[in-house]
């Protein structure tokens, strides 16, 4: 049997047409598992599955991210500025959402609200503060510990999966 490489197979499942090829043409089985994604340890990185992939559902990701830059100090300030701004923005369309009696007011706020979401998102994810291999991330999935049994399992999961290396 093969070595590991510095990558493995990842399906998103959102995009799997349940077609199935990748079952027949992995070599070790990792494809064939009952939650649907990848089983990362039986992965030998040869991308044969994504290859093979009609939907285009499965990439190959490294094994180890490479370090993160160094953040220039106005730019995380600027950063966490607009981030703080786009917060306020949701605060007020929640607002402004739970007090419309007009259905299609309500739905141009909720609009809104996941408009400002996804732009905090993307912009900690393109500034390195939601990587999985950073710290930030580390210290997010730690914080969040204690709440729930079923999510502390997933939690204590990926904390043992995710190298941090800045």
């Amino acid at each position: 049997m093969s070595t590991k490489s510095e990558r493995y197979a990842y399906r998103d499942l959102k995009i799997c047409t349940k077609d199935c090829l990748c079952l027949f043409v992995c070599p070790t089985g990792a494809t064939d598992n009952e939650t649907g994604q990848i089983d990362f340890d039986k992965c030998i990185g040869c991308g044969v599955c994504a290859a093979s992939c009609p939907s285009k559902a499965i990439s190959m990701l490294p094994r180890v991210y490479p370090k993160q830059k160094e953040k220039d100090k106005q730019v995380i300030k600027e950063l966490f500025r607009l981030a703080d701004s786009k917060i306020e923005q949701i605060k007020t369309l929640e607002y402004l959402m739970n007090k419309s009696s007009n259905e299609d007011e309500k739905r141009l706020y909720k609009a809104l609200i996941h408009s400002n979401k996804v732009m905090i998102e993307d912009m900690m994810r393109e500034a390195g503060y939601m990587l999985p291999q950073s710290s930030n991330t580390n210290k997010l999935l730690i914080s969040i510990r204690g709440k729930d049994e079923e999510v502390d399992k997933i939690i204590d999961k990926l904390l043992d999966k995710l190298e941090v290396n800045d």
